[in-house]
C-alpha cells in the first residue's frame, strides 16, 4: 500500500490517563508510543496529529502549546480542533474538517491515508472520507468498539496499541 499520510489522535492513542485531559507539559506518551512514532518517521510518510482539544476554547492551553508538543514527538503537521462539543463546528471529530483541510493543503488523496485512534469519532471521521481506519485498544478503545458496533461502523483494523499499528503499516509499504 502506498500511504500518502498517517493521521494519529493524541489522547488515548499516544498516551494519557483514562478520560482526564492532560495538557502539554504534563502529558506522557505510552511506553511504546515513542518507538511507534520513530518507526513511522522512518517510512517517510507524513505524520499528521489530529485531535479535539476543547480546553483551548476554555483557556486551559493554547494551540501553540499543543503544536510544540506534537512537533517534539515527530509530527510533521498538527490539526487541532479547539472547540467544545456543543460548538457545532466542522473540525471537531467525528466531523471531517481537519481531515479535509489537511487533504486540500497537502494534496492528499484521503483514501490513501491511515487514521489511527482510540475513539469512535476517529473511526467515524476516517470512514466519512474513505480513509483506512485503525482502532487502538488503549485509551477508550474498548468503549469505541462497542459504540462503533451500534453505529454499524467497523474499523479497517483493530490493534492493541500504536506500536502494533506502526508495525502493521510499515510491513505493508
Amino acid at each position: 500500500m502506498k500511504w500518502s499520510g498517517i493521521f494519529i489522535d493524541r489522547d488515548g492513542t499516544l498516551g494519557g490517563e483514562g478520560e482526564s485531559v492532560i495538557y502539554p507539559g504534563d502529558f506522557k506518551l505510552y511506553p511504546s508510543a515513542a518507538t511507534a512514532l520513530n518507526l513511522l518517521k522512518k517510512t517517510s510518510i507524513p505524520l499528521f496529529a489530529f485531535t479535539n482539544q476543547p480546553g483551548i476554547e476554555e483557556g486551559k492551553a493554547t494551540v501553540q502549546q499543543f503544536e510544540q508538543e506534537l512537533s517534539l514527538w515527530g509530527f510533521d503537521y498538527a490539526y487541532i480542533c479547539p472547540h467544545r462539543e456543543d460548538s457545532r463546528c466542522q473540525c471537531r471529530k467525528p466531523q471531517t474538517g481537519m481531515l479535509l483541510e489537511a487533504g486540500l493543503k497537502h494534496r492528499l488523496d484521503l483514501k490513501d491515508c491511515a487514521v489511527i485512534g482510540d475513539r469512535w469519532s476517529d473511526i467515524a471521521a476516517a470512514s466519512a472520507v474513505g480513509a483506512f481506519s485503525i482502532l487502538v485498544m488503549t485509551g477508550a478503545g474498548a468503549e469505541a468498539q462497542q459504540k462503533l458496533t451500534t453505529l454499524g461502523l467497523a474499523p479497517g483494523l483493530i490493534v492493541q496499541d500504536l506500536l502494533e499499528a506502526a508495525v502493521w503499516i510499515s510491513a505493508r509499504l
